[in-house]
């Protein structure tokens, strides 16, 4: 059977992306492509859920905790790091798994990445003034009412850089910004991917969420944030915006009390996760699969094989790209 190259398994938090992702590696022998951006830092492994030592030894993951927290990884290095992944496991006969709930970086990797229209300095200076007196919140308000779609794509409102360059562009061109994405995946040439997510009933979903942070903070998450701020990272968790850390932050800083963090924290990611539900249902590749208590990892990957011998949806797609040979590898784990 002529596989695809590559299998995307997305979707909100919480739902198991990871365990599913790790069944599929193991049944084709491959290796995972974590398209988790939070994921990406070392010292950041509860908060961000990111792969147990366990399963790390079960299967090669790429991009799990390459970088330190003052580090970044853009989009575009990304893609490119994650496409020669993808296309040396090809050569070797077997198809890449690609995970993780961040919208960009998903696209990024498949359908390479968007630039966008040519930066217009002005309306971003006026932009960055008004969240400075109105607040981030005040911004993103704006944003969802301007392009819900896009603003759907972000893990946090204090995603300022993301905010701005959506609304600049609104504000410039007239067309939402996600729209121009959809545009740009239209006509460009993604690689060859069967798109997977899993569908739990929405109140399952949010139990999944709220009891998987009160199991971070017993894993130790609080010690977690505490090392990072030790090691002077504190600036640059506010950078990342990791759902999270900047309200246990707060909390060991005495503004608020740890009751008052988790709570924060658990409305946080149910928001978070309404938004990819919002962003993944809009890209007409998913497929997604129900989802229930007690329903082993495995349940679904007949149905997922039955996908991935079907033709691609897309017509005549580029397999995949001609990779240079001298890019570094930098990252991989």
């Amino acid at each position: 059977m002529n596989y695809h190259p590559l299998i995307a398994v997305t979707g909100p938090t919480a739902s198991g992306k990871t365990a599913l992702a790790i069944e599929l590696a193991e049944r084709f022998g491959t290796e995972i492509v974590s398209a988790d951006s939070m994921q990406f830092y070392r010292g950041m492994e509860i908060g961000t859920a990111a792969p147990t030592r366990d399963e790390l030894a079960r299967i090669r993951h790429h991009f799990v905790g390459c970088l330190d927290p003052g580090a970044s990884m853009a989009a575009g290095e990304f893609e490119r790091l994650g496409r020669e992944v993808i296309t040396r496991l090809h050569a070797q006969g077997k198809p890449a798994v690609a995970v993780g709930g961040s919208g960009l970086y998903i696209s990024a990797l498949i359908d390479g990445l968007f630039q966008g229209p040519k930066r217009q300095p002005e309306v971003r200076a006026r932009l960055k003034a008004e969240a400075r007196e109105k607040g981030n919140a005040w911004l993103f308000a704006r944003l969802l009412e301007a392009d819900p779609d896009y603003a759907a794509s972000l893990s946090s409102e204090n995603d300022l850089v993301r905010i701005v360059r959506a609304l600049e562009v609104f504000e410039t061109t007239g067309q939402p910004f996600s729209q121009l994405h959809r545009e740009h995946r239209a006509e460009a040439e993604p690689l060859d991917a069967v798109f997977v997510a899993l569908e739990w009933p929405r109140e399952q979903l949010y139990e999944r969420i709220n009891r998987r942070v009160d199991l971070m903070i017993e894993q130790g998450w609080v010690e977690e944030v505490q090392a990072l701020l030790d090691h002077g990272f504190e600036e640059h968790i506010g950078r990342l915006k990791a759902l999270g850390y900047r309200e246990i932050a707060a909390y060991l800083r005495g503004e608020q009390t740890l009751d008052a963090a988790i709570d924060a924290t658990k409305m946080h990611h149910r928001r978070y996760a309404k938004r990819q539900i919002a962003w993944f249902r809009a890209d007409p590749r998913v497929h997604w699969l129900p989802a229930t208590a007690g329903m082993p990892d495995a349940h679904h990957l007949p149905s997922i094989l039955a996908l991935l011998g079907a033709p691609s949806r897309r017509p005549s797609p580029r397999l995949l790209p001609k990779t240079p040979s001298t890019l570094r590898r930098p990252l991989e784990t």
